[in-house]
């Protein structure tokens, strides 16, 4: 297990256990979640190693990679996809300009399929090599493995997106960087994120499925993600809700917590989440994040 003992995002170097949530896809084992004393960022602490990472993310259950249709909750979240990735679509093209994009964990390429067709200029990188397999059987997209992001030229991609995705990041000083380099100066950078200050979060606490420990080794409050990107000379323009995140996570809580599914509890803390979001600071399940250069 790897140790961490600076913020990632102020760099103190002290922190202190807030909670301990167990693996529910692969291991089973329980991690802890520790808290900056200054700054307040959550993170997973200690975590595996860099090399032993991958191993936590091999489950047919991990729906982003594989699709797999195995039980009622993934079906659900099949049948919802079709209309996030229209909404993705919208709001790359709302809040962006070019059409060179590059989406960071692309998964199995469903977004990537999407903005192809709607005639932008698509890269992608994925870690996962059976879900590059996947995206080239079914989507025709040859995906790049991750390590290829510091390769990319710069100044040559005017839009990045990672949904849900900086949370599994290790290293998120070596992304940011790289995001400065990549993108065009009126580039934009989209990053959708749980947030652990929504009512679902306070509703399911270890239970809460968005933990996702040790995959999720961040844990993003909004001034949390505000306050790292600045330091790399991004500003954020507008923080919009992911409202269907909150029935899903509930869902998955659902179980989690009482070992089945509680569809109609589920539903109604959904509900009460997005609710309470919209009275309280935008603190929806997921938000997404856009950012622009300060030039």
């Amino acid at each position: 297990m790897k140790e961490i003992d600076q913020c990632p995002v102020c760099g103190c170097e002290v922190n202190n256990r807030v909670l301990i949530c167990k693996d529910y896809l692969v291991s089973g084992n329980n991690f802890e979640i520790t808290a900056c004393a200054e700054c307040g960022f959550n993170f997973t602490n200690p975590r595996p190693e860099d090399d032993e990472l991958s191993d936590y993310y091999k489950s047919e259950e991990y729906v982003s990679h594989s699709e797999s249709k195995k039980g009622i909750i993934n079906r659900l979240f099949l049948m919802a996809r079709s209309y996030t990735l229209k909404k993705k679509l919208k709001t790359i093209q709302k809040y962006s300009n070019g059409k060179r994009l590059l989406d960071i964990g692309a998964g199995s390429g469903s977004f990537l399929d999407v903005c192809k067709s709607a005639g932008y200029d698509c890269m992608g990188l994925e870690p996962d090599a059976d879900a590059r397999e996947f995206a080239l059987k079914n989507y025709g997209l040859e995906l790049k493995p991750i390590e290829d992001f510091l390769n990319i030229e710069e100044n040559s991609i005017d839009i990045i997106s990672m949904w849900h995705v900086l949370e599994h990041v290790s290293d998120l000083r070596l992304y940011f960087n790289r995001f400065k380099e990549v993108l065009d100066k009126d580039g934009r950078l989209f990053i959708a994120l749980p947030n652990n200050e929504s009512k679902d979060a306070k509703i399911y606490g270890k239970f809460w499925a968005a933990y996702d420990l040790p995959r999720h080794l961040y844990h993003f409050r909004q001034k949390d993600i505000r306050n790292l990107a600045e330091q790399y000379g991004f500003s954020l323009q507008a923080a919009l809700p992911m409202k269907l995140d909150a029935y899903y996570i509930s869902m998955l809580s659902e179980k989690h917590k009482h070992g089945k599914n509680k569809l109609v509890r589920a539903f109604f803390n959904g509900m009460k989440s997005n609710m309470h979001a919209r009275r309280n600071d935008n603190n929806y399940s997921s938000l997404i994040y856009i950012f622009k250069q300060d030039v």
